[in-house]
């Protein structure tokens, strides 16, 4: 199997180096991250300046491929010119903190897993929930997420994008959830820098922030569950679609 693993806080996080590890264990590993930290930049592409691409080593040996730009960079890059042959899967992780609810359309880790199923790859977004009395068990983390790999693969699913996410504790097991989609809590801290001059800095994001519906990853990850949550990039309102098509709405 060939695996193409990346992420969105960048080649040298300790998230992406324990899921390479695991991951050898399946097959052929390529990796392809951002050089630098790229949290919370969505889908965002680089179209105004070119992409540099430089090879990583650890040890002596190559490592993977550190690129300048955004996790979904990373992907169409890996794709189109640095993996030949294509990968079977994709990975995109594990990154620090939880990627749930309405946090999903922001994360570039779960960015580059749609990059990847908008080139007919399955992917895998894995994020690891963390406080400072639990510290992301990056390691463990990385090997039961290759389990749930083998029995998504094994289950032959139509879905070909997947999120999961680690608790902030020893996980009780694991649930398959929708993602939560109300947040009841959002806000900016303002403050003024050395020069006087007002910034406003977007808050922190916590779990407690969203509305804790049974079923979803927000309910279940809060209590201690793995979440594993299909996902699809089709954003169509199929059923107001069908209204439309089958009313005269337009003259």
């Amino acid at each position: 199997m060939r695996i193409l693993l990346t992420n969105d806080d960048g080649i040298h996080a300790p998230g992406l180096k324990a899921m390479r590890d695991a991951l050898l264990k399946l097959g052929d590993v390529q990796v392809v991250a951002p050089a630098t930290q790229q949290s919370g930049v969505g889908l965002s592409t680089t179209y105004l300046h070119p992409l540099f691409a430089h090879e990583e080593f650890r040890d002596g040996e190559p490592f993977g491929w550190a690129v300048s730009g955004t996790p979904s960079d990373c992907v169409k890059l890996a794709m189109l010119e640095l993996c030949h042959p294509r990968p079977d899967i994709v990975v995109s992780g594990i990154n620090a903190g939880a990627n749930f609810g309405i946090n999903v359309l922001y994360s570039g880790t779960v960015a580059a897993a749609i990059e990847a199923a908008f080139q007919g790859v399955m992917a895998f977004a894995v994020s690891h929930q963390y406080s400072d009395d639990f510290p992301c068990r990056y390691e463990s983390a990385a090997k039961q997420t290759t389990e749930i790999m083998r029995r998504l693969l094994d289950q032959h699913t139509s879905a070909s994008l997947w999120n999961i996410n680690f608790p902030c504790c020893e996980p009780r097991g694991i649930k398959s959830v929708s993602i939560g989609t109300k947040r009841e809590i959002d806000h900016f801290e303002k403050g003024r820098d050395p020069h006087g001059r007002t910034f406003y800095w977007s808050g922190p994001d916590p779990i407690e922030h969203h509305r804790s519906d049974h079923g979803t990853d927000i309910r279940e990850l809060a209590d201690g569950y793995i979440t594993v949550t299909p996902l699809t990039f089709d954003v169509t309102d199929h059923a107001t679609l069908a209204e439309l098509q089958t009313r005269s709405v337009w003259p």
